[in-house]
């Protein structure tokens, strides 16, 4: 062994900041991982896309179902002038065409939602690269988001589904892929117009023509660029910014919008700095099922366009959808007179519930009968479910006092209380309501209709219900008179009358004066009670019977001596028709409403017709004859109202009527060209004014007639209605009718009572001092020769 040492091989240093290569097998492991993992996210997420794509994830419209999008939409209901009057929908929702929306829209809609718009095909990267860059890596949530509007349709169309974990990528890309869609089958217009006609605005609205209708009582079309940006401003929080609800941040988000269209450039910076210092200008208008112009009218008509949608199907072989397919319903009602009617309505109720309030003071009207407050609960629909459910009555009365939050229906705006069922069952029950109806005599169209003062809490209609209709009835009697025989120059004495047979009834005026003798113009003008019957007893009740069936009447008429008096229940919608037959001269008109139904987009459906009108067996001249002794109680009766407070000029006719004890209040009101009519009540008959002076027709009905015609004859483009004219009478019949309409007493009863007083109980000194004072000249004058005889006959 050698001792020699042997050295070792030194290790070269590595230089400072020079790092050691990897051998090349290891970059070329890593490489292929990179590659495997690569590989393996692309196959994993074109498993994923895949898996959206064809639908295992949620259901992706197919571009063949996107060339048939359908949503909801509200069947609307239009007057005879075009005008809108409510909807039928699930979701209240209304589609227009791009050119029927404003570029205010457009320009504010863009800038805020999708400033890119014209530039992507549905999908913009670059806004997504935004939101991955700002929102996601640098948290700044304030940099809004990647959604493009085809993208938002896509989410607003075709609901989000919930797949757990995934559910957010799976939506976005299930969202994209409909985006993508959309864009290659519709134009940019078109996609706009889809947007606008599906986009929520809140309180259950949907599409820009609701909204617009809704906060600015507007066309989309006639929308200004500050409240075009109101209603683009909410889409960010429909809630959040309501401007009904939150001015104040309406107002805001408004101006961000405005501040967007500047930097967009669809404003100057003076423009919007202008536009941002103007008020909202909110015009809250809320056209619905149940709220709008003619609720009651709606609610009437449903069932007949209901009963149409299943008895006629679209080209698919469906029946027809009132609450999803967007149908257009033309109705004969002219919105006007619509407007003229609710205004009269709530204007003369709203005071009359004034005097009503003042009249009971404190005390509550049923305190003399508690039935009429348990009548009440038992109406409601809370107690008719309890009911329903079994559960007891002492739990029902429990509930019936536990504390609630309400909102309650006053005349001066709705109001949020703490309250109990009960209480709110006092509160309403106190309201006196009302029902109005509108009616061309000639044709038998429907022109008005208000059903009661507020379709959300009064769901009862009062054109249909049926109430005693008081002395309304009394020109049927009169009718019937003449019809039978009796002659309208005959005087009927106004004395009050016991009828033994009918269990001694006995009818007595109203200012309770049973003095004198009354012609039949000058008992109906005057609403004389005793007269009525007297005729009708004379024409006889079997007789009268048929003359009402002729005039249309079908409701049941008991065949008592009040019957001239207006005890049988009739609808004011039945009653007003009858009133029509007697203003044609006995020619009976149908009711009709229902002009047509079409498509949204304008294809007509159906056209319905109008009923003929039918001649009846009664004489012209005597319905002309009622007719003429009506237009006498409008300028010397009980209806003088219309000439000396409302000032109604032309030819007018009507009738007062007020039944027992004050509980229903009526007017109809007769031009040539309308028949109009209103009743008032509380919705109880036990609930009613104490006093004939608050609780006569001409008091509580007449001045809605009355405002109803003052309002339609000052609209200029209705002026003509004031100069049409009733037929005229024959001039010797007009002229033999004009006979004195009362009289103290008739000739031979004066002559008697002259003789009585001249010769009762005196000498012969005194029948001469008698005979010779000048003050009676002129009677003795026309009466001595009748005298002399029976002069002579007492003498013996």
């Amino acid at each position: 062994m050698s001792n020699r040492t042997v050295k070792k091989k030194s290790t070269p240093k590595r230089k400072p900041g020079k790092k050691k290569k990897q051998p090349r097998s290891t970059r070329r492991r890593i490489f292929i991982l990179l590659l495997q993992f690569f590989l393996a996210g692309l196959i994993l997420f074109s498993l994923f896309f895949m898996a959206v794509y064809f639908g295992f994830t949620g259901h992706v419209p197919t571009t063949a179902q996107l060339y048939e999008i359908k949503n909801p939409q509200a069947s609307e209901v239009f007057s005879e002038d075009g005008k809108l009057l409510g909807r039928y929908y699930i979701e209240n929702r209304s589609n227009v065409r791009f050119n029927e929306i404003s570029p205010n829209v457009i320009h504010a809609l863009i800038a805020t939602e999708d400033a890119r718009f014209y530039e992507h095909r549905g999908i913009d990267e670059i806004a997504l690269l935004r939101v991955l860059v700002k929102t996601i890596l640098l948290g700044d949530r304030s940099a809004g988001g990647g959604s493009t509007l085809s993208q938002q349709i896509a989410k607003n169309l075709f609901p989000r589904n919930d797949v757990g974990i995934l559910s957010l990528p799976v939506n976005k890309l299930r969202e994209a892929i409909i985006a993508y869609r959309l864009e290659r089958i519709y134009t940019k217009e078109e996609i706009l117009t889809l947007y606008l006609n599906t986009v929520p605005f809140g309180e259950n609205i949907f599409g820009i023509e609701v909204a617009s209708e809704r906060y600015f009582g507007k066309k989309p079309g006639d929308l200004s660029v500050d409240q075009a940006a109101v209603l683009v401003g909410m889409l960010k929080a429909n809630n959040a910014y309501n401007p009904r609800l939150y001015p104040e941040r309406s107002t805001e988000r408004r101006n961000i919008v405005i501040s967007l269209m500047v930097t967009n450039g669809y404003l100057t910076e003076q423009e919007g700095q202008t536009l941002k210092e103007k008020p909202l200008g909110l015009r809250y208008t809320k056209i619905s099922f149940n709220e709008g112009p003619a609720p009651y009218f709606l609610e009437m008509l449903k069932p007949e366009l209901l009963e149409w949608c299943a008895n006629n199907t679209k080209e698919n072989g469906d029946p027809w959808n009132l609450y999803t397919d967007g149908l257009r319903i033309e109705t004969t009602l002219n919105a006007d007179f619509q407007s003229y009617a609710t205004q009269a309505v709530s204007e003369h109720l709203k005071n009359l519930q004034g005097v009503f309030d003042r009249h009971w003071e404190n005390a509550d009207p049923w305190r003399k009968d508690n039935n009429i407050l348990l009548r009440a609960i038992k109406r409601t629909d809370r107690y008719k479910n309890m009911h329903a459910a079994g559960i007891s009555q002492e739990e029902i009365e429990e509930a019936f006092n536990k504390k609630i939050t309400a909102q309650l229906f006053t005349w001066n705006g709705l109001e949020q209380v703490e309250t109990t069922p009960l209480d709110s069952v006092k509160h309403y029950l106190r309201f006196l309501n009302s029902g109005f109806l509108a009616l061309d005599p000639a044709t038998g169209d429907l022109k008005a209709w208000v059903g009661g003062i507020d379709f959300r809490f009064y769901k009862y209609d009062h054109v249909l219900s049926q109430r005693q209709v008081g002395s309304t009835f009394k020109p049927f009697v009169y009718l019937s008179a003449l019809e039978n025989g009796l002659s309208p120059y005959d005087y009927y004495p106004a004395e009050q009358k016991i009828y033994e047979k009918y269990d001694n009834w006995s009818p007595s005026n109203s200012d309770y004066n049973h003095e004198g003798f009354y012609s039949m113009e000058g008992a109906l003008s005057q609403s004389v009670n005793t007269v009525a019957v007297d005729v009708l007893m004379q024409t006889g009740i079997e007789n009268v019977i048929p003359t009402v069936r002729e005039l249309g009447l079908k409701t049941d008429l008991p065949k008592v001596p009040s019957l001239a008096l207006g005890v049988a229940s009739i609808s004011l919608k039945d009653l007003l028709f009858s009133y029509a037959t007697l203003i044609n001269s006995g020619t009976r008109v149908e009711p009709f409403y229902l002009n047509s139904i079409s498509t949204g987009e304008g294809e007509l459906l159906e056209e319905f017709e109008r009923p003929n009108s039918r001649p009846t067996n009664l004489n012209p001249v005597n319905c002309r004859i009622i007719r003429h002794m009506m237009e006498t109680a409008i300028n010397e009766g009980t209806g003088t109202k219309i000439r000396t407070v409302y000032k109604i000029p032309g030819d007018f006719a009507g009738k007062t009527g007020t039944t027992q004890n004050q509980s229903d209040g009526w007017f109809v009101g007769l031009t040539p060209r309308l028949v109009t009519g209103c009743w008032v009540g509380a919705e109880d008959p036990g609930i009613h004014f104490r006093t004939i002076t608050y609780g006569q027709g001409s008091f509580m009905a007449l001045p809605v007639v009355g405002k109803f015609f003052h309002k339609l004859y000052n609209d200029p483009r209705y002026k003509e209605m004031r100069r049409a004219q009733f037929p005229e009478l024959d001039q010797q019949l007009l002229a033999d009718l004009d006979i004195a309409p009362y009289k103290r007493m008739l000739e031979m009863e004066r002559k008697e009572n002259f003789i009585d007083r001249l010769f009762t109980g005196k000498t012969k000194e005194e029948k001469l001092r008698e005979i010779q004072k000048p003050e009676e000249a002129e009677e003795k004058k026309g009466l001595w020769k009748s005298i002399k005889g029976i002069f002579k006959k007492k003498k013996r």
